[in-house]
């Protein structure tokens, strides 16, 4: 019997920091057939990787910018997902606003 929904994909590739840089880490990701792409400590930067994390931080640092969602309050985890579905969308209206301005 098969699971309702879509099935499940697992990502090509996995971006991380030279904080996440080490042979365990690398091996266990290629097990999962996921590509490590991972600097290496004390070598440069890989080229674009920043932008690439950037998105993700930025978003954190928006739904934080709501104070409730910084530390996890509610008891129940469906208030919490309200919270975050409902900031989403305030920051998504403010950035439709600046946009048709």
């Amino acid at each position: 019997m098969d699971r309702p929904g879509r099935p499940r994909r697992r990502p090509e590739v996995l971006l991380g920091g030279k904080g996440y840089d080490s042979d365990p880490n690398r091996r266990e990701l290629r097990k999962c057939r996921m590509l490590p792409v991972i600097s290496r400590r004390g070598a440069p930067n890989i080229e674009g990787l920043g932008k690439l994390r950037y998105v993700v931080e930025q978003a954190f640092a928006l739904l934080y910018q709501f104070r409730r969602l910084a530390v996890r309050w509610e008891r129940r985890t469906e208030l919490h997902d309200a919270f975050i579905s409902l900031a989403s969308s305030l920051i998504c209206w403010r950035r439709l606003e600046k946009t048709q301005a």
